[in-house]
């Protein structure tokens, strides 16, 4: 059986894990997409060959794969918005997808973000004025907290079949938060709530921890990450990351729980150039770069702030690899980049401090956010030392970073990838 498939962003987002997971689904037979972190504030997007565009943010990006829709697993590391799960499923069946949410399971013990928890986020997020975090104020971080807090009282898909349960958690909810709802215009609305999460129940497939190990045995699966290793809770740049595990600390946890330890190809993407959104240390960042490599897919956002581009940081990408532990092999996507850009391609080979001294970074152990506030204001300070790539960029990469290639994308959609490794190990030929 080929082996599950890991797909981590290596980068602060936007790499293109979306169109990795769509080229492995389209040409690999796949079981599942699994996703294993992150929320409803996921943006993945898919550009078929016909053109159709889906931005995916709970369902798998496999759902569009050309040979049927790959089925969506929420695992218990998922933050679930019911909402926004609705909404998606909408634009997918203006795409042609039948009936979308019966394609979903759902752990029962997966979170449910609230309208409660995104007021929650909006409010604290303004609060902060200049200071921003750059929070995508879709309440993901404030449903983490909430159950960190309340870990009794935090609602759960579960939770979702069972009303007279669900209506005490949301009324202990919204009691704890004291907020008002989205735009001011008051308490979100407790009996649509309840309605709403009904009719999820009824239409998603709800399971115990008992589905997924059966799953992983029947066939494999494409562990679909969200956000980037640079933005992970515990050794991205605090305090401008996400309240979620981004390396595949949480797929291979998955998989040791099922008895499948180790099982599993690893692909790390990122782009030809770094970009992130909004605040938080970007080294490489170069105006220039953000005019003249314009992303239809992604711009400023009103809660995450500007969509910022920088030259390739190879700095932050070996810190990212060590972060996660290692890659099996790349996807490098925006290979066409060079040729938007209009003249040579660079990337930084080091930074330096305002001295000249030279800086380096690694990670530390999980949990020291003191640490990684300190190296978030050591990166403030930092200066990338820029070179020209010596060669086609996705092979430099590769060569850079002693990591092979798995796929190479010069477009937005899988016909303009070039597939690299052989079949039954990372991306699967056509």
């Amino acid at each position: 059986m080929t082996a599950h498939a890991i797909v981590v962003d290596l980068g602060f987002g936007d790499a293109g894990k979306g169109v990795t997971v769509d080229l492995l689904c389209a040409t690999g037979d796949y079981g599942a997409v699994v996703r294993a972190n992150g929320g409803a504030q996921a943006a993945h997007n898919v550009v078929t060959p016909d053109r159709r565009h889906h931005t995916f943010s709970q369902f798998g990006a496999g759902t569009l794969a050309p040979n049927g829709p790959v089925p969506t697993h929420l695992s218990r590391f998922m933050v679930v918005d019911p909402f926004a799960l609705a909404m998606e499923a909408a634009h997918l069946v203006s795409l042609g997808v039948a009936d979308p949410l019966s394609l979903v399971t759902v752990d029962r013990r997966a979170l449910i973000s609230t309208p409660w928890h995104r007021a929650a986020n909006r409010a604290r997020e303004r609060a902060r004025g200049a200071d921003r975090h750059g929070s995508c104020g879709m309440g993901v971080g404030e449903t983490m907290a909430y159950a960190l807090d309340h870990p009794d009282l935090a609602p759960t898909a579960g939770d979702c079949a069972v009303p007279s349960r669900l209506r005490r958690k949301l009324t202990a909810l919204a009691e704890a938060l004291g907020v008002q709802g989205p735009g001011g215009e008051g308490d979100p609305d407790l009996e649509e709530c309840l309605e709403a999460y009904a009719a999820f129940a009824g239409r998603v497939r709800l399971v115990d921890e008992t589905y997924l190990p059966r799953l992983l045995a029947r066939a494999p699966v494409v562990f679909e990450g969200a956000q980037g290793v640079l933005l992970d809770e515990w050794h991205g740049f605090h305090p401008h990351t996400t309240w979620s595990t981004t390396t595949t600390a949480n797929p291979l946890t998955l998989l040791h729980e099922a008895g499948r330890p180790g099982d599993a190809h690893r692909l790390g993407v990122l782009r030809t150039f770094t970009t992130r959104h909004g605040a938080g240390p970007l080294v490489t960042e170069d105006p220039v770069l953000c005019a003249r490599l314009p992303d239809r897919h992604n711009r400023d956002h009103p809660w995450q702030g500007a969509f910022r581009v920088g030259h390739l940081d190879l700095v932050a990408t070996r810190y990212a690899l060590a972060a996660t532990g290692g890659v099996d092999a790349l996807v490098v996507t925006h290979a066409d980049a060079p040729d938007r850009l209009g003249r040579e391609p660079r990337w930084c080979t080091e930074y330096r401090d305002e001295a000249g001294t030279p800086l380096s970074i690694a990670p530390g152990p999980a949990g020291d956010l003191d640490r990684q506030a300190a190296l978030t204001r050591r990166l403030a300070g930092a200066r990338p030392v820029l070179a020209p790539i010596p060669e086609e960029p996705a092979e430099a990469i590769s060569r850079a970073l002693g990591t092979p290639l798995a796929a190479v994308f010069s477009g937005p959609t899988r016909a303009d990838a070039r597939v690299v490794t052989e079949r039954g190990r990372a991306v699967p030929g056509p």
